[in-house]
C-alpha cells in the first residue's frame, strides 16, 4: 500500500505474540493447546500492589504527572539501585516509560543516526533488532550459541566493535535462554568496553530478581564503574512483581541521555499511567518477601522442564540460571518427518507441526535470531507442563 511508511518494511510483528495468538485461536475453535509462548508470569500481582493501585484511584491520582514519572516513583528506583546494584543515580538521571520497551525505544530514537550500529548478541529478545532498525541503526547480531552457555565472549564482542558501533545490548538473565552471566563474565566483557569509549552499553535487567542456585545477579555499571557515565541500566516492575499489564519500566543513565529520552517520551505517549506508577512505588518499596516463593516454583518448574525435554530424542535442553525460560536444540531432528508427514526442516517447521499435531505452542528459535532452537516459557501450572512435555516427547519419538 504505497500510503504507508518506508518504515514499516524493515520490521516485521512480534513473534512471540503471534504464536500465543495463534494457539489462542485454536483454543477458540475447540482445540486442546496449551500455550508455552507467553513471556510472562502466571503469578498475580501482590495484594498489597494492587491495594496501592487501588488507594491512587480512590485519592484521585488520575491526572497528568510528569513526563518520565513521578518524583515519589524516580526516589524509589533511585533507592532501589542503591540498595540492589551499588548504583548511585541522581533525580535528573532517572526516567521512567510505559513498560521497558518503550524505555529502550527511547534511547535508540534519542540517540541512533542512519547507519550507526548496535552489538545485538543472539539469541536475542525479539524486539532489539526491529527496535534499532525502527530509529535507523544498523543491528548488528553477533551469535551466542549453546557451546558458550549462550553467553557472549570477549573475542566475539572485540570483533564486533567498528567505528560506527554506538551501542551493545546486554540482558542478563536472558530472553529467551535463561543464561545469566556472572560477575567474572561481565568483567571480562566490560575490559573490552573499557577499550572501545565510543560504544556505550545499554542493559536490560527485567530478570534480575528470577535466578535460581545461588545465582548472583550484576549488571554493567556495577562491575565497571568506570562506564556508568555511558551506560543505560533499564528494568521495570513486569517480571518479579508480575505487573506486565501495569506498564511500567524505568532506567538509569547520564543526565544528558534521559533529558533526550525525556524529550522523545514528551512527544509520543507522554507520562506512564498514574495509577501504575503509585502501584510501583509500592512494589519497589513495599516487601520483598514474596519474590523467593515465587522463585522456588519457578525453580521447580524449570527443573521439570528441563528433565522432560531431555528425555526427548533429538533435544538437548540446557540448564538455565535464570528467568522464566528454556532454549533447547532440536538439531537432532532436523531432516526427520513427524508422524503426520511433515518434513522438519528447521526450527519453525517444528514449531508449526508441534502446534498443530500435538497442541502445544512454542516460539521457534529463528524469531530469537538462534536456530535449530525453540523457546518454552515455564510460566504455567506444573500440570500443564508435565503435559506438553509429554506430548513434545511422543511428537519427537514419532519422528522417522
Amino acid at each position: 500500500m504505497a500510503f504507508l511508511s518506508d518504515t514499516l518494511s524493515r520490521v516485521k510483528p512480534s513473534p512471540t505474540i503471534a504464536v500465543t495468538t495463534k494457539a489462542q485461536e485454536m483454543k477458540a475453535a475447540g482445540r486442546d493447546v496449551i500455550g508455552l509462548g507467553a513471556g510472562e508470569p502466571d503469578f498475580d500481582t501482590p495484594q498489597n500492589v494492587k491495594d496501592a493501585g487501588a488507594r491512587a484511584i480512590a485519592e484521585g491520582r488520575t491526572k497528568y504527572t510528569a513526563v518520565d514519572g513521578i518524583p515519589e516513583l524516580k526516589q524509589a528506583i533511585r533507592d532501589k539501585f542503591a540498595r540492589d546494584n551499588g548504583l548511585d543515580y541522581d533525580m535528573g538521571q532517572i526516567t521512567v516509560g510505559t513498560g521497558g520497551k518503550q524505555v529502550l525505544y527511547n534511547a535508540f530514537m534519542a540517540t541512533l543516526n542512519p547507519g550507526d550500529e548496535v552489538i545485538v548478541p543472539a539469541p536475542y529478545w525479539v524486539s532489539y533488532p526491529d527496535m534499532v532498525l525502527l530509529a535507523g541503526g544498523k543491528p548488528v547480531i553477533v551469535e551466542a550459541g549453546i557451546e558458550t552457555g549462550f553467553k557472549l565472549t570477549p573475542d566475539a564482542l572485540e570483533a564486533a566493535i567498528t567505528p560506527r558501533t554506538k551501542w551493545i545490548i546486554f540482558n542478563s538473565p536472558s530472553n529467551p535462554t535463561g543464561a545469566g552471566y556472572t560477575a567474572a563474565e561481565l568483567k571480562a566483557l566490560t575490559d573490552v568496553l573499557m577499550r572501545h569509549d565510543h560504544v556505550w552499553t545499554l542493559t536490560d535487567d527485567m530478570y534480575e530478581h528470577l535466578v535460581f542456585d545461588g545465582f548472583e545477579f550484576a549488571t554493567p555499571a556495577q562491575v565497571e564503574p568506570g562506564l556508568k557515565d555511558r551506560t543505560l541500566t533499564v528494568n521495570g516492575v513486569s517480571k518479579a512483581y508480575a505487573m506486565t499489564g501495569w506498564r511500567i519500566g524505568y532506567a538509569g543513565g547520564p543526565e544528558d541521555l534521559i533529558k533526550a529520552m525525556r524529550k522523545i517520551q514528551s512527544q509520543s505517549t507522554s507520562n506512564p499511567c498514574s495509577i501504575s506508577q503509585w502501584a510501583a512505588v509500592e512494589a519497589l518499596n513495599g516487601p520483598q518477601d514474596f519474590i523467593e516463593p515465587n522463585n522456588a516454583t519457578f525453580r521447580r518448574r524449570r527443573d521439570l522442564v528441563v528433565a522432560g525435554l531431555n528425555a526427548c530424542p533429538g533435544i538437548e535442553c540446557p540448564v538455565p540460571e535464570g528467568a522464566f525460560y528454556v532454549y533447547p536444540s532440536i538439531a537432532g531432528c532436523i531432516g526427520k518427518t513427524t508422524a503426520g508427514g511433515t518434513r522438519i526442516t528447521n526450527d519453525e517447521t517444528f514449531a508449526t507441526a508441534l502446534l498443530e499435531e500435538e497442541g502445544v505452542a512454542v516460539v521457534f528459535g529463528a524469531a530469537f535470531g538462534l536456530s535449530p532452537h525453540f523457546r518454552v516459557s515455564y510460566a504455567t501450572s506444573d500440570e500443564a507442563l508435565e503435559d506438553a512435555c509429554a506430548r513434545i516427547r511422543r511428537f519427537c519419538e514419532g519422528l522417522s
